[in-house]
């Protein structure tokens, strides 16, 4: 997949990985568009791009996601690259019933199934690019849970899902589609389980145009592959290391 002179759509791309790779991707001469739920975040990103344009819109919500489609097919007809890394992660004891459904069901439909939703409406719209690419941004808890259990849950349906994609759009399309699964990154968005000690999302952002250049679709980035290899020879040692100490 070319990496310069595309229109990029990031989704919840005003921090973090998405701003990250919003920044490599704005200095690689591609337009990119980003989408966020809070206009200051929003404004702020922009701030740091030359060639970019900003949306308010919350993924997970069907009016959002219908108005954001129609937006882009009649501004943006070039769009030929969506990296949906819009996400939403809640820390709760999952053995204590109490609001595990609602936790559940608000990830889900933010990390999963809105994904499915997007890329139903703008699919129409890839498949007319002479070249173009889906990107899902996933975990390295889609291999094997962590501490975030319906999180790991929601990442573990997306992998799935994209793996199905690529194989139905590659029988009857041109377009290509990719799975950012990165390892724990030191964002806001992790602090909630030490983030801290993550990797840097410009590291992730740099593997993923590493990987976009040589239509490495699987792109397991530092530590998610060592828990791959290793959940390929020990499913069980694979869940042990992935488990917070008690």
């Amino acid at each position: 997949m070319k990496t310069t002179q595309n229109t990029v759509l990031i989704t919840g791309g005003s921090a973090g990985i998405g701003l990250e790779i919003a920044k490599l991707l704005d200095q690689k001469g591609n337009y990119v568009i980003i989408t966020g739920r809070d206009q200051q975040r929003l404004d702020k990103a922009l701030g740091q791009l030359t060639n970019a344009t900003g949306i308010i819109s919350d993924v997970s919500k069907k009016e959002d996601a219908e108005a954001l489609a129609a937006t882009l097919t009649r501004d943006f007809p070039a769009l030929n690259l969506v990296i949906n890394n819009a996400g939403r992660a809640i820390l709760y004891d999952i053995a204590n019933s109490e609001g595990g459904f609602d936790n559940a069901q608000d990830e889900m439909l933010t990390n999963y199934l809105a994904v499915i939703r997007l890329n139903e409406y703008l699919l129409p719209l890839l498949k007319a690019q002479p070249e173009s690419a889906i990107v899902n941004v996933s975990s390295v808890v889609a291999f094997v849970p962590g501490n975030l259990p319906t999180y790991s849950a929601s990442k573990a349906a997306l992998h799935s899902y994209t793996q199905s994609l690529r194989i139905a759009l590659s029988r009857t399309s041109n377009v290509k589609v990719f799975e950012l699964m990165p390892p724990l990154v030191d964002t806001e968005f992790s602090a909630i389980i030490n983030g801290k000690s993550g990797i840097a999302p410009s590291a992730v952002a740099e593997s993923f145009i590493e990987a976009l250049e040589t239509d490495t679709y699987e792109i397991r980035v530092g530590k998610t592959q060592y828990i791959y290899d290793l959940y390929l020879k020990s499913p069980e040692e694979a869940l042990s290391v992935m488990q917070p100490a008690h």
